[in-house]
């Protein structure tokens, strides 16, 4: 080993005094060339992390934290917003926030849902929320007197196109609301007139391709005092049967299997002791062969001369126990039920005379706005209500729906197995349909 070492070291060429001064300006040169390409690399990494770094930034906002911002909007329920206690910034920041899921369903029984030609935002949110709807009732037509003869009025309201955009959304069934505006004497002692709003009725109804109608006629009757007389009020109450007979002779043309509906609009009971113009128990179960629902007006409870709450539960639920007391052996009947849902409120004076009267969504939101209320929650009615002062220092009332008064009510109607009937649907805000 040591003579193979020696060996090489006596093979090595002696160093060239002048080399290491041949060699220093090419090792200055290279020194300088890699100072530069050092520097490059470094602009390169800082100008690709200022351009890189946002990208990726985003990326990963995108995939760890969009998808939690994304689940706080998917229920008004997941965002802890179906409360007691809500304040008037929560309303302001969160009413126009809804499930981004709008074909989902949580209520599993019908919905009927009004709109009117005058509130055009109804319009807009029944297209966008079909899926959640099975009965839309546009407010178009009156069928009245005119002289001797009887006009159905209101196919100039009637939307075509929008029709056509639901049906390619949505399931629901279309049932523009009539209101029997004729002489009520006349219209119920004569079975000519009677025959002929029928043949109005069901002709409309096959020339405009509707799937039936929602029919209101009792509170009209009750007001002209005709069903205190027990003969008018049989044939009332017989007329409604024929025309539901009549509608369930034709089929529907949009789905041939299918007849025309009948939906009838009750008023609630005044009182357990049912007078002769109370729609009752009895009557339900007289009619729940013709009709196919019966929309319950149970709204309007308190007025501006009685200031209050819109529907206080309580008295929801003794109508309801009221109406059904005969048919606990037949729940079907109990699915005909439209519990009727306010999605407009009330604003009432509460001094100077009382005075006011209903609100709907954007005058709320106003309201809230301007005057910064504290939102109390009224146990026995579980209805949401504040107060306030005009500029004149007169002081006001506001019940106005929240989220934790429907889903009251909704329970309640789900316990009971109960269908809802909404009016109207543009009078609320965007989120109440996170409930539905």
């Amino acid at each position: 080993m040591y003579v193979r070492m020696g060996k090489r070291r006596d093979r090595r060429i002696p160093a060239d005094p002048n080399r290491e001064q041949q060699t220093e300006p090419a090792a200055r040169e290279d020194r300088r060339s890699s100072s530069i390409a050092s520097d490059r690399r470094l602009i390169v990494i800082f100008f690709s992390s200022l351009v890189l770094l946002p990208i990726f930034s985003l990326i990963v906002y995108r995939i760890k934290l969009a998808p939690q911002a994304t689940d706080k909007l998917l229920s008004v329920y997941d965002r802890s917003l179906v409360r007691p206690n809500v304040n008037y910034q929560e309303i302001l920041a969160e009413h126009s926030n809804v499930l981004e899921n709008s074909s989902h369903r949580h209520y599993t029984y019908p919905v009927l849902a009004y709109i009117t030609p005058w509130n055009p935002k109804g319009y807009e949110l029944a297209k966008r929320f079909i899926s959640k709807i099975t009965h839309i009732s546009p407010v178009w037509y009156d069928l009245k007197s005119e002289g001797r003869k009887l006009i159905l009025d209101g196919r100039h309201n009637a939307d075509k196109g929008w029709i056509s955009d639901l049906r390619m959304n949505g399931h629901a069934l279309v049932l523009p609301r009539i209101v029997l505006e004729a002489f009520p004497k006349e219209f119920l002692r004569k079975k000519k007139q009677q025959g002929k709003a029928i043949d109005l009725i069901v002709s409309e109804c096959r020339e405009m391709g509707y799937d039936g109608i929602v029919l209101e006629s009792w509170s009209r009757w009750a007001a002209y005092g005709v069903l205190d007389d027990p003969g008018l009020r049989t044939q009332a109450l017989q007329f409604i049967k024929q025309l539901g007979d009549a509608l369930h002779a034709v089929n529907s043309e949009r789905k041939p299997k299918h007849y025309l509906q009948l939906v009838y609009v009750i008023g609630p009971p005044h009182s357990r002791d049912l007078q002769a113009h109370d729609f009752g128990p009895e009557d339900l179960q007289t009619l729940s062969s013709a009709v196919d629902g019966f929309s319950l007006m149970t709204y309007d409870f308190s007025g501006p001369q009685n200031p209050g709450p819109n529907a206080p539960l309580k008295w929801i639920q003794s109508t309801l126990q009221l109406l059904l007391q005969n048919t606990r052996s037949d729940p079907s009947m109990a699915h005909k039920i439209l519990l009727g849902i306010n999605f407009y409120g009330n604003d009432f004076m509460l001094s100077e005379g009382f005075g006011g009267g209903a609100i709907i969504g954007k005058e709320y939101l106003s309201l809230l706005e301007k005057h910064k209320p504290v939102l109390q929650w009224e146990e026995n009615s579980a209805e949401h209500l504040f107060v306030y002062y005009d500029n004149k220092r007169v002081k006001h009332a506001v019940f106005y729906p929240s989220l934790m008064s429907i889903s009251k009510r909704l329970e309640e109607a789900q316990t009971l197995g109960v269908g809802i009937s909404i009016w109207e649907i543009g009078q609320g805000l965007d989120y109440f349909f996170d409930l539905l």
